[in-house]
């Protein structure tokens, strides 16, 4: 990661985990956040920190399974930013348990959230990162290159993720957007 003074960031699943993390790193490093999630409370206390050591940071109430959701968090980086440059696809979770006692509804629940979230993600933001020449972030998982035992909605949610991202990558390189699966 390099310095991203200037940049508009935008991470969704930032309340806990990796979003967490991925937004202190990114206000370390100059970037303006606006930061995505469901859990507002646990948002507003990472704004409030983040502010207060000297960040640019917004909470924005945001569902990725929610048709309209990732479009209101990418407008409010441009009404507050004047801008979007960075887009960090990270919200997700993993279905487990064996196969025989899962549900196809386990299953869509799993890819609702870690395949369709991120695609209404992409396309609320891409428009946006394609005219900053930006970048796209997608969070993967080593389950997306190996499945174990009872991780089959997880590994089949991020094994669509990396073909994603990888497809993504070549798709707009031309434009100057960079496309990560980290």
């Amino acid at each position: 990661m390099g310095n991203f003074s200037g940049q508009a960031v935008l991470i969704t699943g930032a309340s806990s985990g990796i979003g967490e993390a991925l937004a202190r790193e990114f206000a370390r490093r100059g970037g303006a956040l606006v930061l995505a999630a469901r859990r507002t409370d646990r948002l507003d206390r990472l704004v409030a920190e983040l502010t207060a050591g000297g960040a640019r940071a917004i909470a924005v109430r945001c569902d990725v399974t929610i048709d309209g959701d990732p479009e209101r968090a990418a407008a409010a980086a441009r009404q507050s930013f004047g801008r979007l440059d960075v887009v960090v696809a990270n919200a997700g979770f993993g279905v487990v348990g064996p196969f025989a006692l899962l549900t196809l509804d386990d299953y869509r629940r799993q890819f609702e959230t870690n395949v369709f979230g991120v695609l209404r993600t992409l396309k609320a933001t891409l428009a946006d990162v394609r005219r900053a020449r930006g970048r796209v972030a997608i969070i993967g998982s080593v389950s997306g290159h190996l499945a174990t035992p009872g991780s089959s909605p997880y590994a089949m949610s991020k094994f669509a993720v990396r073909a994603l991202a990888e497809a993504l990558g070549h798709e707009l390189a031309s434009a100057g957007v960079s496309v990560t699966l980290a």
